[in-house]
């Protein structure tokens, strides 16, 4: 057995080292916050684009029924959709571009 540390095991050792220090409180940790859209903010996106639920749906590659049930409270997006609000909401034209691309 060797007594000498690897590279990925020193990776690891720095590592380990970063998130004691984080919780700690030693070391702020970079992160993004996503909003969390409220039922009137989607309908008040999709009614600012002058678009049908199944316009709004066809345009950025979403479910119809699932953004209904995003309005009407019955389900919350997943992380994944708020980010696709998000960026339809700053600009849409590029998550347009995107898909067409």
């Amino acid at each position: 057995m060797t007594t000498q540390r690897t590279r990925v095991g020193r990776e690891v050792e720095e590592a380990l080292e970063e998130v004691l220090a984080h919780v700690r409180g030693e070391t702020p940790l970079p992160c993004r916050i996503v909003d969390d859209p409220a039922a009137e903010h989607i309908v008040a996106l999709r009614k600012r684009m002058k678009l049908s639920r199944q316009k709004f749906a066809d345009r950025f590659g979403l479910d119809a029924r699932a953004i209904q049930d995003w309005e009407q409270g019955r389900r919350v997006p997943d992380r994944a959709a708020r980010v696709l609000l998000t960026v339809i909401a700053r600009d849409p034209e590029a998550v347009v571009r995107a898909l067409d691309g």
